[in-house]
């Protein structure tokens, strides 16, 4: 750990470093899920669909900014590399073989509903161990996480 003048005690800080640790390894894992979309999306759908998959990749993108710097500012170190959240997230694996924008749209809503329920856990958890900042952090996330979720739902539930 670094030293700070941050009044959160140690102890406090460190447990909350691992959730953010672990919670960074999913968004990291969940935003390269949705570039794979992005790339790879085929259908009568395909541009809609490959311009929302980016928008979502960058929202996701700043969401792990935001835990990464959440962590350094506690004093411990953000555990960003690929090969960290290769074994550390918490999400299924994406299949590389879909293109169908319905499967697209399948797969990543579900990681994202995995991912929102993850976050709104780490709000709680962190709320309890008496950091309301990152419990706010995660809060803010987990609004977006929703928003975004809705967004390719509603794509999915068409009747026609």
């Amino acid at each position: 750990m670094y030293k700070t003048k941050i009044d959160i005690p140690e102890k406090t800080r460190r447990n909350v470093i691992v959730i953010l640790n672990d919670r960074l390894a999913d968004a990291i894992d969940l935003q390269s899920q949705v570039k794979q979309a992005h790339w790879n999306v085929k259908g009568p759908h395909f541009i809609a669909l490959h311009e929302l998959f980016d928008k979502i990749s960058d929202v996701v993108l700043g969401q792990i900014d935001d835990i990464a710097e959440r962590i350094t500012s506690l004093g411990g170190t953000a555990e960003g590399t690929v090969a960290v959240a290769a074994k550390r997230s918490k999400l299924k694996n994406y299949p590389l073989s879909i293109t169908a924008g319905k499967d697209h749209l399948f797969y990543l809503s579900t990681q994202l509903a995995v991912f929102g329920k993850a976050v709104r856990t780490a709000i709680d958890d962190t709320a309890a161990l008496g950091d309301a900042d990152t419990a706010d952090l995660f809060t803010g996330m987990s609004r977006e996480i929703d928003k975004y979720l809705w967004f390719l739902e509603a794509h999915l539930q068409d009747k026609a």
